[in-house]
């Protein structure tokens, strides 16, 4: 099953698509919950498998009352029967029975320590040091994020090849631990923040500017970068300057998305966009998480793309852009990509 273009939404099979980018990483998320992270293979078969079944059974009989629980149950349905067939492991066997008796909905309370979201706390899980850097981008992005193989490729500068050894490597790592989804420790949290950072940057870009020529933006993906990025500051080792520039950032370029395209869905330059389309409370939500990163001595990449962001939105007009500030913000992103170059 592609997901590389925009559903119709009008369409039972671009619903299926719909649920493809917006589901296929909680269904992953949850069910690794369930089952640990060494068998997000099994995990991944059974949720791609779910999804398959929902598009002939859909456009067969027509939508679900519930599609979402619907599919949660053909894929947990699907695991059990994988985790049978190794029945040599008692443990893999319980696991399979306790969810037979789950609902279709799993539980939705975590401890006050741990992140509450199943899919941001996957991206931890995922972004361990144990897995070499790129690997761990891949693996996100691929399986979290429901990214191609190709876009992957795309965002990261590399070749398709290489796309599916980073994400070989990242499964074999996974599939020796023997840590379930409960979050790590704190300190393991800290050392993953700037992966976490990294991934959902990715997944926001690839919303603003996708590399798909027929889609040039894919507003879910923006959505759902917010929606995950907004999370980490609940949560003490989230709630840094980076985190809050990253949302400044988000919020102030999503802030313009309704600005960026023409009415055949074609991009327009700064200069030609309508400023009265920008979303202005989305800009003034943006401006109050750009104040609050205005705390401590770091200076990140998300600091100065925020302040360039700002920057346009703050101008009344393409010619009124304080264009010398700009290029200052622009010099330090430079110094800072060097640095950690």
């Amino acid at each position: 099953m592609t997901h590389d273009a925009d559903p119709d939404p009008g369409s039972t099979p671009g619903l299926v698509e719909h649920y493809f980018r917006h589901e296929y990483g909680r269904l992953v998320a949850q069910l690794a919950n369930k089952v640990g992270v060494r068998h997000v293979e099994l995990v991944e078969d059974a949720v791609q498998s779910a999804l398959a079944t929902a598009l002939t059974t859909w456009v067969a009989n027509g939508l679900p009352q519930d599609p979402s629980a619907w599919l949660y149950r053909v894929a947990c349905n699907q695991l059990v029967g994988a985790l049978r067939q190794d029945a040599g492991r008692l443990r893999i066997l319980t696991t399979a029975h306790d969810l037979e008796r789950e609902s279709d909905t799993p539980p939705s309370a975590y401890l006050a320590d741990e992140l509450r979201d199943d899919l941001l706390r996957m991206l931890f899980i995922c972004c361990d040091d144990a897995i070499p850097r790129e690997s761990r981008l891949v693996f996100a992005l691929k399986t979290l994020c429901g990214f191609s193989t190709s876009e992957i490729a795309l965002r990261l500068f590399t070749s398709e090849t290489n796309v599916h050894k980073r994400l070989q490597r990242a499964r074999e790592t996974l599939r020796g631990s023997t840590t379930d989804l409960i979050s790590p420790p704190l300190d393991a949290l800290q050392t993953r923040l700037p992966t976490v950072h990294e991934v959902l940057y990715l997944l926001f870009n690839e919303g603003y500017l996708s590399v798909h020529a027929e889609s040039a933006i894919r507003r879910e993906l923006c959505d759902e970068a917010i929606r995950l990025a907004t999370l980490l500051p609940e949560h003490p080792v989230g709630a840094t300057p980076e985190t809050f520039a990253l949302l400044a950032l988000m919020h102030l370029h999503a802030a313009r998305l309704a600005g960026r395209i023409d009415g055949a869905g074609g991009l327009l330059l700064l200069e030609e966009q309508d400023r009265g389309l920008w979303d202005r409370d989305q800009i003034r939500v943006g401006v109050e998480w750009l104040a609050r990163s205005a705390s401590g001595e770091r200076f990140s990449r998300y600091h100065a793309e925020a302040g360039i962001a700002a920057e346009h939105c703050f101008a009344q007009s393409f010619h009124e852009t304080r264009w010398k500030e700009i290029a200052e913000l622009y010099a330090l992103l430079d110094q800072v990509l060097l640095m950690a170059a």
